[in-house]
């Protein structure tokens, strides 16, 4: 049997967009003499659609659709379809794969585990599978299964989520293949964790394994497709590519031959970073109907990180960087961010606070000049991000916030000053992989994009005179382990002191932490990287105690 497999890129909600590209994939599988085309988790809606699924006219347009366009595709003995799609049925709704052949819904194929931990969130919409069959695809026992469906062997983890794993289930009906329709969005460490997995279910159940993952990038979330084909010993011997669409084909035969050809096992490293954020903020500024991207350009690291991936992902006329020197920018960062701007072919203009920030001063303080104190620092941010916002509004560009993971976590940010925009591009990095991603940049390029001026000067604010980042907090090298075993691998402060940190270091960074959850509210959606960013993955109370 001759599969095509379509690694698509919805768009959430895009009902109609998302169905042309499912057809466009089918149309093209039939062409090259296919036997079965499968399309990815919920492939219709995207995913996560959220709360678009709790809309009964959303759900009904889903199945119109899949009744009406792709249902006839299937008729007069053509290719079968099987699609992942929301399911109702006696008044439940399912997250579910539908086998579509000879004009109808052959069968259901229910998932059944609902991931409701981190970013995931079914058991609010979904539920549970109540029986689980195996599939009859161009009559081969196959099992299906969606997504989590596959993460749950006793064998493998040595501590399950759940009280029951389907594919126990479905290779005892019979299975000599799976099938699995993902949209499993990307964090390090996650290339290397889902190749395991997949090679050692080969392995236990002697058979073939297709994991078919989404593409793409859906808010927070990046979906990094890289999806796999493993024969019945686990070897690898297909991956698709990572962050783009591709339409790929498995011969069933395959799946029980050894491999041609030794894979190489799939990297979580600095590429993989970078290609995730270039993806993430292609998909999201395009698809929420921007095409150009605005950001503050102040000469730091930050900065220069962030408009060089924009750049990578939007091309150089779509990027817009302003500097905004005050009293307290220093004459190498007002260099640093041209030398930036022109290295990377992109737009800049010079915008000069000093005149409006006196203006401030005068109106605010009355008697005194300046009281040189955190809201006079603060007031600059807040002006420069006003300047970003009405370009913003004018010209139509979105304004990109260019903090950082660490600045974020301790609240060394503000609020509607530094943190304006509509999309924290580099919000999920520490400051540490900042300037891996820096010097990978430019090696990349084979030259200095970065400013090596820029990587090398101490970090600053710059809003007062001769100000470091290190005057309010710890070196980033001791701050970003503190942060990482605190906020991703949520120890205590006594365990973390344990690890050999100061007592009065950890405990006063996690005290900032705690206190600034309000100002993390407020922020812009930033792309997840590791396993713990700061958004729907981790739900703290704002109102609380600090006390441990």
């Amino acid at each position: 049997m001759r599969i095509a497999l379509a690694q698509i890129n919805p768009t959430i909600g895009a009902l109609s967009e998302n169905l042309e590209k499912v057809k466009t994939c089918y149309r093209r599988g039939i062409s090259e003499g296919v036997d079965l085309v499968v399309f990815t988790e919920l492939a219709l809606s995207g995913y996560p659609p959220k709360d678009l699924l709790l809309y009964e006219g959303f759900i009904d347009r889903e199945r119109e659709l899949i009744t009406t366009e792709l249902l006839p595709l299937t008729a007069n003995s053509r290719p079968p379809i099987l699609i992942g799609a929301s399911h109702r049925e006696n008044g439940r709704l399912y997250n579910a794969a539908l086998v579509l052949e000879n004009g109808m819904i052959k069968s259901v194929h229910k998932k059944t585990l609902l991931p409701n931990y981190d970013v995931f969130d079914e058991e609010r919409y979904f539920t549970r599978a109540d029986k689980l069959d195996i599939a009859s695809l161009a009559g081969q026992p196959a099992a299906v299964a969606i997504c989590e469906d596959i993460w749950n062997d006793r064998d493998f983890f040595s501590e399950p989520l759940y009280d029951t794993d389907p594919l126990e289930n479905l290779f005892a009906q019979g299975a000599r293949m799976l099938i699995n329709l993902s949209a499993s969005p990307y964090h390090l460490g996650k290339h290397a964790l889902r190749e395991k997995l997949l090679s050692f279910l080969a392995r236990k159940y002697q058979a073939g394994i297709i994991y078919l993952n989404q593409v793409g990038g859906n808010d927070e979330l990046v979906f990094d497709g890289s999806s796999l084909v493993y024969n019945s010993r686990g070897e690898l011997i297909y991956r698709a590519a990572s962050y783009k669409e591709e339409l790929f084909y498995v011969e069933t035969d395959d799946l029980f031959r050894l491999a041609d050809i030794k894979q190489s096992p799939g990297q979580d490293d600095i590429a993989e970073v970078f290609n995730t954020l270039c993806l993430g903020v292609k998909d999201y500024v395009t698809k929420t109907g921007f095409s150009r991207v605005v950001l503050g350009l102040s000469g730091g690291i930050d900065s220069a990180v962030v408009a060089a991936l924009a750049r990578e992902a939007l091309g150089p006329e779509n990027v817009l960087g302003i500097l905004m020197p005050s009293p307290y920018s220093s004459g190498h960062s007002i260099r640093d961010a041209v030398d930036l701007a022109e290295n990377l072919g992109i737009l800049y203009r010079k915008v000069p606070i000093e005149g409006p920030f006196k203006a401030y001063l005068s109106l605010l303080n009355q008697e005194e000049e300046t009281h040189m104190d955190l809201a006079e620092e603060n007031l600059q941010a807040r002006i420069r991000g006003n300047i970003l916002m009405h370009i913003s509004n004018r010209e139509h560009y979105m304004v990109l916030a260019t903090g950082n993971k660490s600045e974020l976590a301790v609240g060394y940010c503000t609020l509607y000053g530094d943190m304006s925009g509509g999309l924290a591009v580099i919000a999920d990095l520490p400051k540490m992989m900042v300037y891996e991603l820096a010097d990978y940049l430019n090696q990349m390029k084979g030259r200095e994009v970065i400013p090596r001026n820029t990587i090398n000067k101490p970090p600053s604010a710059e809003l007062r005179l001769d100000q470091k980042d290190e005057d309010s907090l710890p070196p980033y090298n001791i701050l970003d382990p503190i942060l990482h075993f605190y906020i991703e691998d949520n120890l205590s402060p006594t365990t973390i002191i344990s690890k050999g940190f100061e007592p009065s270091t950890v405990k006063g960074v996690i005290r900032m932490v705690d206190r600034a959850e309000f100002k993390r509210r407020q922020a812009a959606p930033g792309l997840r990287i590791t396993t713990r960013a700061f958004g729907i993955g981790r739900r703290m109370p704002i109102a609380r105690s600090y006390e441990y």
